[in-house]
């Protein structure tokens, strides 16, 4: 799959009430920016995706395309971590519809 995309880690700051429409930026999203990397694996509900940095279960971040075509909330199912990695499954938060087509 290779699709490059900009990896944020929501801080916490969004309320919560679900009025984002999604084309907010990160930062205006209460997320700051973590890491580049690269979706290796992707269905139309999760990536698989490698971090130089650790995610902990249940983290959410914020998943960007570098095109804008995937801009989505998600959440950390799984990781494996290795002495210099740590490979992350994440799950979308909301139905992200025909990213995979978009990208």
């Amino acid at each position: 799959m290779r699709i490059p995309i900009k990896l944020s880690r929501n801080t916490g700051n969004d309320n919560g009430n679900g009025n984002n429409d999604g084309n907010v930026s990160a930062h205006e999203n209460g997320a700051v920016f973590f890491q580049d990397t690269v979706i290796e694996f992707g269905t139309p509900r999760e990536v698989l995706f490698v971090v130089d940095r650790p995610l902990e279960f249940a983290d959410c971040v914020l998943v960007e395309s570098k095109d804008g075509s995937l801009h989505a909330e998600a959440s950390v199912v799984a990781v494996q971590y290795k002495p210099e990695w740590t490979v992350v499954a994440v799950r979308f938060l909301k139905p992200v519809p025909n990213w995979i087509v978009k990208s």
